[in-house]
């Protein structure tokens, strides 16, 4: 069932009990297993949020929470959120002014990655050399927002970790290498290959999930140079088909179970 089809009922008839009126649906179901909050213009997602918002005010479990989904789909208060309980994540800049984006640049003067702020799957990131001219708004998805993040070498061929964390403890993790470049995500073409994290690994990972207070997430780890793990995003409605290709853990198994146990049924 999509969002999109909900209707937001505020009336004083007492016929209508249901605020929010869901298809096929005559009472509120006990759960919802939130699997996408499609785009569209601020009002459409901001209407579609506050259903999931109001369904949880109604007693109705929601699998992510709307307040995980917001606070993760924002990579600013992402990044805040794992600064704040001191998880490691590259140093960050968000600014609408092509001015300050400059003076960032000058000040740090290496290369940084440019990010729309809620982007997924790879769309719209660069790396922003220091000589290269900065994107004017509206361009490469950025909307008027720089999202600029440090770069962080990796120890060898461009890679990245997606560690996957239900209910406090992480149940898969896989390596990421991008297909001819450094952008690694599995949309984008990246190859997967299945890993046990380490403690270190795990411990980053689970921390970012207790950060953004989430039920369960895709947290995308990177391994610096020097060897700490640097938290890139958590994401919040992960997919996870690559990463189901190469273990033979069964996710959506795990990720039924635990919803199940929050309904307590």
């Amino acid at each position: 069932m999509s969002l999109r089809d909900c209707t937001l009922n505020i009336t004083h008839n007492e016929v209508s009990q249901l605020n929010i009126k869901i298809p096929f649906f005559e009472t509120y179901p006990q759960g919802a297993f939130v699997r996408g909050v499609s785009g569209g213009t601020l009002q459409q997602v901001i209407m579609r949020l506050n259903m999931l918002h109001i369904l949880a005010m109604q007693n109705v479990t929601i699998y992510n929470s709307g307040k995980a989904i917001e606070r993760t789909v924002d990579k600013a208060m992402t990044s805040f959120l794992l600064q704040k309980n001191s998880v490691l994540t590259p140093a960050t800049w968000v600014c609408e002014s092509r001015e300050q984006a400059n003076k960032v640049r000058e000040l740090y003067n290496k290369p940084l990655v440019i990010k729309p702020l809620f982007g997924s799957q790879g769309q719209g990131v660069s790396k922003l050399l220091p000589q290269e001219t900065l994107p004017v708004p509206m361009q490469m998805h950025i909307d008027g927002v720089y999202y600029l993040q440090e770069f962080i070498e990796t120890p060898s061929t461009p890679h990245d970790y997606r560690v996957f964390v239900i209910a406090g403890k992480v149940v898969a993790a896989m390596k990421r290498t991008g297909h001819h470049n450094w952008i690694n995500n599995v949309a984008a073409g990246g190859n997967c290959e299945a890993i046990m994290p380490n403690e270190a690994m795990e411990n980053v990972a689970i921390n970012a999930a207790k950060a953004v207070d989430i039920d369960y997430c895709g947290v995308d780890i990177i391994q610096s140079v020097s060897g700490e793990y640097y938290v890139l995003e958590v994401n919040s409605i992960p997919a996870w088909k690559g990463l189901q290709s190469v273990t033979n853990v069964n996710i959506a198994a795990l990720l039924v179970d635990d919803f199940l146990n929050k309904l307590a049924i």
